[in-house]
Parts: C-alpha cells; sequence; structure tokens
C-alpha cells in the first residue's frame, strides 16, 4: 500500500470482494465504518485490511457468517471480551483440526485406490518377450 489508504475499488482488487461485499460488511458491522474523502469515497487503512484478511481466513477456514459477525462486534467492544473471543477461535480451530483430520483420512483412501490401480495397470503393461 504506497498510498496511506486505499479505495474501494482498490481493496476490492486486492481482496478478490466485490464493492458491494465490502459495503454489506460494513453495515453488518465485520468492517468497521472507514473514514471518507470530502466527496464521500471510502478510505480503508492498513488496519482495515489486515482485519479484512483475518475476516477472509475465517471465512475461507468455514466460519460461519453469524459467527464472524459475532467475532467483529466484541472485538470492537475491546479487551473486556477477550475471554469470549479467544472461546469463540478455540471452537473454530477445533472444529477445523477436525475437518482437517477427515479430509486426511479421504485423501488416504484416494492414495489407497490409486496404488491399486497403478499396480493394476503396471501388470497390465508388462511387455511381451520377442
Amino acid at each position: 500500500m504506497a498510498n496511506k489508504f486505499l479505495s474501494i475499488g482498490e481493496l476490492s482488487r486486492q481482496s478478490g470482494l466485490s464493492a458491494y461485499t465490502l459495503r454489506y460488511y460494513e453495515s453488518a458491522g465485520i468492517l468497521k465504518p472507514v473514514g471518507r474523502t470530502p466527496s464521500g469515497h471510502r478510505r480503508y487503512h492498513r488496519e482495515d485490511v489486515i482485519w479484512l484478511d483475518f475476516v477472509l481466513r475465517l471465512k475461507r477456514t468455514g466460519m460461519p457468517l453469524a459467527e464472524i459477525k459475532r467475532y467483529a462486534r466484541l472485538r470492537a467492544q475491546g479487551e473486556e471480551t477477550t475471554r469470549e473471543r479467544f472461546a469463540l477461535l478455540e471452537l473454530h480451530r477445533e472444529r477445523l483440526a477436525a475437518q482437517i483430520a477427515e479430509l486426511q483420512e479421504s485423501a488416504d483412501a484416494l492414495d489407497e485406490k490409486l496404488q491399486t490401480y497403478r499396480d493394476m495397470l503396471a501388470a497390465a503393461t508388462v511387455p511381451e518377450d520377442r
């Protein structure tokens, strides 16, 4: 961010979210209301970008939007909500670990099946003696 601020269009391009989604996140309380230029254009700070990156990480790891909103509300309330935020993230991490373990089991099963097919194909392509 060479400039001190990002416009909504710049943040949209950087984050992969539409300007509509960014406005929705602001109205839903996920993003705090941002500063504006004299002409009314939004100006996002570095801290807003860092927070949005974290929100998108929560979203990518499957945290429901309602929980992200709750986390954002707690964060906005300040340090007195640290324990609640910790508990919310800890629960999400536990669910994520269970999902990763489930995916690993599925990947292992696929690896076994692929090895079976590799063995079958190798046996079927043994060259004949001439």
